[in-house]
């Protein structure tokens, strides 16, 4: 049996014991760190991946590589007490998105290259997505075409892992839902039909074969389907496991994968349940874990400006504001309407592009500033309550200190917790 942390959950799902893994994708420092502390109190693997504009040979928009990723998960992780081999290191829709308007050959060229710099970096979970047009194609790719650039990613990522290129698994899929949430208005959304799976993965295994790839083909690990799930900037398209139980069942011809289920930032608990129960056993969350990040770092700025003795007077969302207008190319092109209604975006909508800011340094600064603030004066027990409720909680049990920090991370960790409740079958995680 294969000891890949990402196998035995497929194997143990595919076995009915709704086993599953929430897939963090953020590079935020204190989402890291609470995404770790939830793997050690539920002595589970952590699942951490980098999306293509994030982190790539370039820079992406964190100015990291995939190697200085890598080494700042690894810290933290070597920090809080997890086990290097309790980490399974992702990356996300690797393919030409970053450079979609230049000639796909050229875009190619830097999704190879990319692709081969995160297999390089150590990571072993690859989600190959070509499915976006580049400059030069037609507006919409077939299976044919989008399974040959697939097949080009993975010999750049077989390549470059060398020797441990059996360590390597991958995630297919042509339905791939535009990453951070969609841009408009939603009110229903159609499931991936049957006949679009069976299309995608017989597609995709006969050009992986024919390409002289087999090997890599037997380390798909899951494909991504739409199973009507997306958040836009103020709704929720919640899953309906009726609608999806034709899907769910057509997975079963397919021994040895699942799905990945994108957007499912903002579910239920019972959804992620009943996603997981579906062989949805990959979940992937971002933005609400930095919608999360925001919502208690908001609190901590309004309990600062009104806690007396609290040496605080530039409000953290001011400072936040003026970063997103100053520089508005990661929001000006989601957020429509007014001046109001896009200032309203800036701060509360569900997509949360201010993501993009935090570590901007200015704003990165006015929250060590927040953070040092609070911590340098008692918090009033009142205030945590006010802003805070369930975090007072958890102090008045004894379970969390009252400094800065620990009560943005458990806000994160209330996000983590439902994943990781749905993640976890009721005997426990299977570790072998």
């Amino acid at each position: 049996m294969s000891d890949h942390p990402l196998d035995t959950i497929v194997a143990a799902n595919r076995r009915g014991e709704a086993q599953g893994i929430a897939s963090v994708c953020s590079a935020h420092p204190l989402v890291l760190e609470a995404a770790i502390e939830r793997a050690l109190v539920d002595g589970t693997p952590l699942l951490v991946e980098a999306t293509c504009n994030q982190v790539n040979q370039q820079g992406g928009y964190t100015g990291m590589t995939p190697a200085d990723f890598r080494d700042r998960v690894l810290a933290l992780a070597e920090r809080l007490g997890l086990p290097e081999a309790r980490l399974i290191l992702g990356g996300d829709h690797l393919g030409p998105s970053p450079w979609q308007a230049e000639p796909a050959e050229a875009a190619m060229a830097k999704a190879e290259a990319m692709v081969a710099a995160y297999a390089a970096a150590g990571f072993t979970k690859l989600h190959l997505d070509a499915s976006m047009p580049c400059g030069d194609d037609p507006t919409t790719l077939d299976d044919a075409t989008v399974a040959a650039r697939a097949v080009r990613l993975a010999r750049a990522a077989e390549q470059a892992a060398s020797e441990r290129r059996d360590r390597l698994r991958y995630v297919i899929g042509t339905e791939v839902p535009v990453p951070g949430g969609a841009q408009e208005h939603l009110d229903t959304l159609a499931v991936t039909g049957t006949d679009e799976l069976q299309t995608t993965l017989e597609t995709h295994r006969a050009v992986f074969a024919a390409e002289g790839v087999a090997e890599a083909w037997s380390r798909v690990r899951a494909v991504v389907v739409q199973p009507g799930v997306e958040f836009g900037h103020t709704e929720v398209i919640d899953f309906v496991p009726a609608a999806a139980a034709e899907l769910s069942t057509a997975i079963h011809a397919w021994p040895d994968l699942v799905f990945e289920a994108h957007s499912t930032d903002y579910q239920t608990p019972q959804a992620y349940r009943a996603l997981v129960q579906g062989h949805f056993a990959i979940l992937k969350v971002g933005p609400a874990l930095t919608f999360a990040l925001r919502e208690a770092l908001f609190a901590l700025d309004h309990i600062a400006l009104e806690a007396p003795g609290v040496a605080w007077k530039t409000p953290l969302r001011e400072t936040l504001e003026v970063a997103m207008r100053v520089e508005p190319r990661y929001w000006q092109a989601y957020y429509e309407g007014s001046g109001d209604e896009q200032r309203f975006a800036r701060r509360y909508s569900l997509s949360d592009r201010s993501r993009y800011y935090w570590a901007q340094p200015e704003v990165a600064a006015a929250v060590e500033g927040l953070f040092e603030a609070l911590d340098a004066a008692a918090i009033p027990p009142t205030l945590i309550s006010q802003y805070l409720p369930q975090q007072y909680q958890a102090i008045r049990r004894g379970e969390l200190a009252a400094d800065a920090r620990s009560l943005v991370r458990h806000h994160i960790n209330l996000t983590l917790g439902a994943y990781a409740e749905a993640c976890q079958p009721a005997g426990g995680y299977t570790t072998v």
